[in-house]
């Protein structure tokens, strides 16, 4: 049976979210899931639907929405379901729903020298495979300067200052670029590259990206797999008595 993925596009034109959708869309149907795209916020509104998914990728630039259907994906994500995406489309999302900035791990808060900054993306060795195999790259794109969860597995960063601004006089600091975390039952992962659609057809873009799409569609599949196994180990019909959060990061 194929996975269920749903990507939501929209908000801040300036990130191109239609053009990185359709990128995303390609990604998963490679990869054998059953992809519903929708521009609307809508499509958050069905919880019960939204538990059916494999995969949510949310793609919307700052915006406003609804607290019900932050509630309504938390559930979801609660439950197994994973949640993938990149840049602001996920991490520059309903700047007034702190829910939303604590179920994705981190929030935009600068880009010095703006768009087409020269940087490195460093991969760092961690207990995540996720990465294994990519090389150190250089990027020419927003640098993002985030406020980041300290319970996120980083997976690679990027070395601040690059440019001079008022942040130039404190020390340098590791900025994580990508990171995984856990919500509930389900996996949620973060690339903070993509400004625009030619950066997130970028090889390494593209593979990180694809990867982390199927680490957090597996999570849901694999949480039910060992409730299952811990309620047939209790030997009776009490209910489920798993307690943990899946398999380890």
């Amino acid at each position: 049976m194929k996975k269920k993925a749903l990507i939501v596009w929209g908000g801040w034109d300036g990130h191109e979210p239609e053009q990185v959708a359709t990128i995303f869309k390609g990604i998963l149907e490679e990869e054998n899931f059953a992809v519903e795209v929708s521009d609307s916020l809508e499509s958050y509104a069905d919880v019960d639907k939204l538990k059916s998914l494999d995969l949510i990728v949310p793609h919307w630039t700052m915006g406003q929405i609804e607290k019900k259907y932050v509630q309504n994906i938390s559930a979801a994500i609660m439950s197994g379901v994973g949640l993938a995406g990149c840049h602001g489309g996920m991490c520059d999302s309903f700047r007034n729903n702190v829910d939303w900035q604590f179920m994705t791990g981190g929030n935009w808060v600068a880009h010095p020298g703006n768009d087409g900054v020269e940087y490195m993306v460093n991969v760092k060795h961690s207990s995540s495979s996720l990465l294994e195999g990519i090389s150190d790259f250089k990027v020419v794109s927003e640098q993002y300067y985030l406020h980041v969860d300290p319970v996120v597995e980083v997976l690679a960063t990027t070395r601040f200052p690059v440019v001079d601004g008022p942040h130039a006089t404190n020390k340098a600091v590791d900025m994580p670029v990508v990171w995984t975390k856990r919500w509930g039952s389900g996996r949620v992962f973060y690339n903070s590259l993509g400004h625009v659609a030619n950066i997130v057809a970028m090889p390494e873009v593209k593979t990180i990206m694809r990867r982390g799409f199927l680490w957090a569609a597996e999570g849901k599949i694999l949480y039910q797999d060992k409730e299952e196994n811990t309620f047939a180990a209790s030997g009776n019909g009490s209910g489920n008595i798993y307690t943990g959060m899946g398999d380890s990061q």
